[in-house]
């Protein structure tokens, strides 16, 4: 069995969200998905989520192709893998030949663990969408 993972705030959840973690299922029998708690994504990224975490996680939770939901409480994927042991993991292309990602690679190889790199959706994300909502709200519109 090939246990895939990954990781995400998912925040104002949409369609680039959903493909990868469909894609990522294509390539594992079991998905986990770790979903970033709203302390890491504030520590790391200076901003709180606009959904909250329990939110965020039941609806990635709720997805068919997810078999497993974990929160994520730090960006140190060593520590993933010792939690998880996953054999597989899949992040956004936006990430390939990082100084970051290529000793990740190196490291996760030693384990027999690879990394696949999957087309990040660049017509929808949710930085797009928090400052179509800030447009809004600045304007006193509202969808």
């Amino acid at each position: 069995m090939i246990t895939g993972y990954t990781t995400g705030v998912y925040d104002l959840f949409h369609i680039g969200h959903l493909r990868l973690l469909e894609r990522a299922k294509e390539h594992c029998d079991r998905l986990v998905v770790g979903v970033t708690t709203d302390q890491l994504s504030l520590a790391v990224k200076g901003k709180t989520p606009v959904i909250p975490f329990d939110e965020r996680r039941a609806i990635v939770s709720a997805l068919s192709c997810v078999d497993e939901v974990v929160p994520q409480t730090s960006m140190n994927k060593r520590e993933a893998w010792e939690a998880v042991r996953f054999d597989v993991m899949f992040v956004g292309d936006d990430w390939r030949g990082t100084p970051k990602w290529v000793a990740l690679e190196e490291e996760f190889a030693s384990l027999g663990v690879r990394i696949e790199y999957f087309a990040y959706t660049d017509h929808t994300s949710s930085t797009l969408l928090r400052a179509a909502l800030s447009t809004l709200q600045s304007t006193g519109r509202s969808g």
